[in-house]
């Protein structure tokens, strides 16, 4: 059975893990909508293992004149496997710190919060940027699994001689130029299917509706995607059932997926690149890409294990000895999977700055 946060929140009975869970969904569209599909379940051995079929390349249909044979082809698919791991953190508070001061302020509820922001960033990091080749305790991420396959958009292999779209204010002037530049991002949504499952139980509140779909960028790329569909007026603001202001193109949501957990540098990287790659030090700055995802078992969801829950808080005793007292918060084990690379998409070399 799959599950989403909201789903989980449903069925805790503490209060401080309705909390814990709570801050993870609000604070972070894109956890909040990721279903995630309970079913590890280890048989022996530390390793818990979620096997899944990608499909590569889907099959297509034609007509065929009378008297002649149909073009044989099929669908590509390939077997991945991904490894779950558990991800949140511990810190340690002297006794006589924990409850100092407000209650919404003090050493206790500062350390959860940033605990809890560092997870949502540590997902969300991942998810772009995760490599397994780098990292054995993450997960291969978006931009890494979507290299060399056709939903990857590069303005090079697609007419434009330049190797990179100019999206800067100073550039982008006119609504004719505004709608140019959006006619590239409509090709590469193009190229994307959308889920047709979406997931969790269908019987408790917070399951995921099918279609569900977003484009995850930077401070920079969601800002200028903001004015150029105002230009076109495909942009649109709302508020959800948890009050937080969600924009849109057309039907997809933009998601600024912020900084690091470092915080000096945006999780979709802004970089220079040889746009052209032509060589001869034309290097252009201000590049970043943009990441289009739809949600859903037969797309982009998580996997967890079964039988457990997907968020746990572990809070010490404060009557037993002992100083100092440790607090964890652990989500999963986890992993982030990719069902089909035709149901997300990355668009390059996006000139922003």
């Amino acid at each position: 059975m799959a599950i989403t946060l909201a789903q989980a929140q449903v069925n805790v009975q503490d209060d401080v893990a309705f909390a814990v869970i709570d801050h993870l969904r609000r604070y972070s569209w894109l956890l909040d909508r990721i279903v995630w599909d309970d079913v590890v379940n280890p048989t022996g051995g530390a390793t818990l293992t979620y096997g899944y079929t990608r499909l590569t390349t889907p099959r297509g249909a034609a007509f065929r004149a009378l008297n002649t044979e149909y073009t044989p082809g099929q669908a590509q698919r390939q077997r991945y496997t991904v490894d779950l791991k558990p991800l949140g953190g511990a810190f340690n508070i002297d006794r006589v710190l924990r409850n100092l001061g407000q209650a919404s302020t003090n050493e206790a509820t500062f350390q959860m919060q940033q605990l809890l922001t560092g997870t949502q960033q540590k997902v969300q990091e991942e998810l772009i940027n995760g490599d397994v080749a780098v990292d054995v305790l993450g997960f291969d991420g978006l931009d890494k699994s979507l290299t060399g396959t056709e939903t990857e958009y590069d303005p090079l292999d697609n007419g434009v001689s330049a190797g990179y779209l100019d999206w800067t204010a100073s550039t982008v002037i006119t609504q004719a130029l505004a709608m140019a530049a959006l006619d590239r991002l409509d090709e590469m949504l193009s190229l994307i299917t959308p889920s047709k499952t979406g997931g969790g139980d269908l019987g408790v509140p917070g399951a995921l509706p099918p279609g569900e779909k977003a484009i995850l960028g930077n401070n920079k790329s969601v800002t200028r995607i903001r004015a150029l569909a105002r230009w076109a007026g495909m942009y649109t603001a709302d508020k959800d059932d948890l009050g937080r202001r969600i924009e849109r193109y057309g039907d997809w949501v933009l998601v600024d997926l912020g900084n690091g957990q470092t915080g000096s540098s945006p999780i979709v990287p802004i970089y220079s690149a040889d746009a052209d790659e032509a060589g001869g030090g034309g290097t252009i700055t201000g590049l970043t890409d943009l990441y289009a995802a739809t949600f859903g078992m037969d797309a982009l969801h998580g996997a967890a294990v079964s039988n457990k829950p997907l968020v746990e808080t572990y809070l010490p005793r404060q009557d037993e000895p002992g100083a100092v007292k440790t607090y964890e918060v652990e989500m999963g084990p986890v992993a982030m999977v990719l069902k089909s690379t035709k149901s997300c998409g990355v668009l390059r070399k996006v000139k922003v700055q």
